[in-house]
């Protein structure tokens, strides 16, 4: 056999393997041994390991528990009575994996690697009114005296049809199985190849978690920027613990008070702003303080220093905001009226956004609006007209004077449709500011901590000066500030 021939100017490809050799794989590894428990859109994935040759040395056992009444009683009945959630699926995902641990003896099988794989969906309804979502997950060992690991991932179908939702789940699956085994060690990778065979139309994965032994170094919220990166999804959400959550879940029917920031770092302008916005919110008629979710939004345009994504940076930001008990939500929508029709998708309830007078005068930019074909009526018509208020926090002006809403300057083509939403009190003053901090601005106090300068540290909400040398955030070194003092 000659060898294979080369041309110039050929490309390298990266070399995917097909989902019959992925499956094939898995299936020739007389180690890999595990159960397939799939509630919803049929028994898509495990058809690709009966299909693909091999199967007997890898399924153990494969089912679908399709009426609720059976559903219940294999795996016990939620409270809230819904069968596609997360704790669906670890319940699913656990007891599969105590099932093989109880009949299959270790000492018979010394070298087998135990896997659960489960997934519980709802494909598109008849009416085609909702396109349907689910919980994926597996959980696995890599040595047989290891304790397991798990991936769970949430899932939207984009597809209108129920068959082709079926096959996108089950290619999904796969990749997911051969990526836990394979490319454990490189998740980023892992998480890519989760789209193997697959379109970004197809699926998105709105929402990821990495835990046990192998994943002990995977911060999931880095994981979650990676979602937003890679184009999986638009936005996501991690609560103070740094554990990634859905999104629907958490803005479900909620009054939302949003803050858009750098947070570079998170300064007492931040804080002020935040706790006089969020007291205002909340004296809003019709706005309940335990239906109420605060989330402090940074958009990827915000993470780009120079293009790339600086994930040290968002990490430092990530950890500070969590410290201070904030939901954090990272999102790839450049405009405002984006976020609010995000947020529009999950509820319907009053809708806070806070921002700078700066932010807002911002907002009325037109080149912000070019592409959209009615431009930024359009745009605006979106942004204000849900049940929704700006809660504006001053700025200094050139001179020393206070700019708010009364006296800021939009472009003059734009001043009587600002004046619309004034009139219409869509925008409102937040009146009972702190005057003594309106010189702090995070980019002069990041200035002073990475190049060493003192005096910064009151500029901060207390704790954070702390937190920020302990963990040496935003390139602080104690090094630099001996250096600079001397």
């Amino acid at each position: 056999m000659g060898t294979e021939i080369k041309l110039k100017g050929d490309k390298v490809i990266e070399q995917i393997p097909s989902i019959k050799d992925k499956a094939l794989r898995i299936n020739l590894n007389e180690n890999i041994y595990g159960t397939f428990a799939e509630i919803g859109a049929g028994q898509e994935t495990v058809r690709h390991f009966f299909r693909s040759g091999g199967s007997s040395g890898t399924i153990a056992k494969a089912m679908s528990a399709y009426d609720k009444d059976f559903s219940d009683a294999v795996y016990g009945t939620e409270k809230d009575g819904r069968y596609v959630t997360e704790e669906r699926l670890k319940k699913m995902l656990t007891l599969e994996g105590q099932i093989i641990e109880e009949r299959l003896s270790r000492e018979k099988h010394p070298t087998k690697l135990f896997f659960s794989y489960a997934n519980t969906v709802a494909t598109i309804d008849f009416a085609k009114q909702f396109k349907g979502h689910g919980w994926v997950g597996i959980r696995y060992q890599i040595e047989p005296d290891e304790a397991y690991n798990e991936i769970i991932l949430h899932i939207r179908f984009k597809e209108t049809d129920a068959r082709l939702q079926q096959e996108t789940l089950g290619i999904l699956g796969v990749n997911l199985i051969y990526g836990a085994f394979y490319k454990y060690n490189d998740p980023k990778r892992l998480l890519r190849y989760l789209y193997d065979h697959l379109d970004k139309d197809q699926l998105e994965i709105d929402t990821i978690n990495f835990s046990g032994p192998r994943f002990a170094d995977v911060d999931n919220r880095l994981m979650s920027l990676q979602l937003v990166k890679n184009g999986m999804t638009d936005a996501v959400m991690f609560n103070p613990e740094g554990k990634n959550v859905l999104p629907a879940a958490i803005l479900y029917k909620k009054n939302l008070l949003a803050f858009r920031g750098s947070f570079r770092p998170v300064t007492n302008v931040n804080l002020d702003m935040y706790e006089k916005s969020l007291k205002m919110f909340l004296e809003e008629n019709k706005v309940e303080k335990d239906n109420t979710l605060v989330v402090f939004e940074i958009t990827l345009s915000n993470l780009r220093s120079d293009g790339e994504i600086d994930e040290r940076d968002f990490m430092d930001r990530a950890e500070l905001l969590c410290s201070l008990g904030q939901t954090v939500m990272i999102s790839n929508f450049q405009e405002y009226y984006k976020v609010v029709e995000y947020f529009a998708n999950y509820t319907k309830a009053r809708m806070g956004l806070a921002m700078g007078v700066n932010n807002l005068v911002d907002i009325f930019d037109e080149k912000y609006y070019r592409h959209l074909s009615g431009g930024i009526l359009e745009a605006f018509g979106k942004l204000f007209y849900r049940d929704m208020k700006v809660f504006l926090y001053p700025m200094l002006g050139e001179n020393g004077e206070i700019i708010t809403s009364e006296n800021l300057k939009v472009h003059p083509r734009m001043k009587e449709l600002y004046k619309f939403f004034k009139f219409n009190g869509k925008v409102v003053d937040i009146v009972d500011y702190n005057p003594d901090i309106l010189n702090v601005f995070s980019r002069e106090v990041l200035k002073m901590i990475s190049q060493g300068k003192s005096g910064w540290e009151p500029m901060l909400p207390s704790g954070v000066a702390e937190i920020i040398k302990e963990h040496h955030l935003f390139g602080y070194h104690p090094q630099k500030e001996l250096e600079q003092n001397n």
